[in-house]
């Protein structure tokens, strides 16, 4: 069917904590069938496909990878909050996917550091916030010195000096920020797809697009 339909399928039955000899008997079809369909080894038909949508409470375009929210909805600028204190880009055709990004970008991070916060670790929130930081120096020196005739005096390190410090630093930050998971991860909150949609709603629904958007982009490289 597709690479996402065997993830999902099978991300849905653990979030809820469900075995497979269970949900097979609620679905009424073999446990070693339901196996085979999430790790992607035979396709279902599309009445199995609906069957699922009912069984878990989610839409089929979900279960397809089609659509980041639960519900089957597609994102759009309007259904991102404002985030406050950030001045609304231009609505210009060419502006409408930078504002759409930003937004998403925005409301994701707000996301993250609400999570953080129930996390309530020191270092990790400090390592994240550094790379996040640093990433955020880096996209703006990249913009400042996109036109030649703009002074670069305005910064106290050379820009191929300064963007390979910072990626260096997101590099540390980002490895201390794996070692506090692996030796704390234990302690933090569960996250479901389920409990980001119900807690965070409308910035969930950045967060999961920013998510699939993201792995899109990175499926071509790899």
């Amino acid at each position: 069917m597709n690479n996402d339909f065997p993830r999902i399928l099978s991300l849905l039955r653990k979030e809820r904590r469900l075995s497979q000899k269970q949900v097979s008997l609620d679905l009424e079809i073999a446990q070693a069938l339901l196996s085979h369909y999430e790790k992607g080894k035979r396709e279902c038909g599309l009445d199995f496909l609906v069957k699922v949508a009912d069984y878990y409470g989610v839409s089929t375009d979900y279960l397809l990878g089609r659509s980041a929210s639960s519900n089957g909805t597609f994102i759009t600028e309007n259904d991102i909050p404002e985030p406050a204190a950030v001045e609304k880009a231009g609505t210009g055709a060419g502006n409408i996917s930078a504002t759409l990004s930003k937004k998403m970008i925005i409301s994701s991070i707000d996301a993250v550091f609400s999570l953080l916060s129930k996390i309530k670790n020191q270092k990790l929130t400090s390592a994240l916030s550094n790379f996040l930081t640093l990433s955020v120096y880096s996209c703006f020196r990249l913009t400042y010195h996109f036109n030649p005739k703009n002074d670069g005096k305005i910064f106290g390190i050379r820009k191929e000096l300064a963007l390979r410090c910072a990626q260096a630093g997101r590099a540390v930050s980002e490895g201390i920020a794996v070692a506090e998971a692996n030796d704390n991860g234990a302690n933090a909150p569960l996250i479901t797809t389920a409990s980001l949609e119900n807690e965070y709603r409308q910035q969930a629904a950045a967060l999961l697009s920013l998510v699939k958007n993201s792995e899109h982009s990175l499926k071509k490289i790899l």
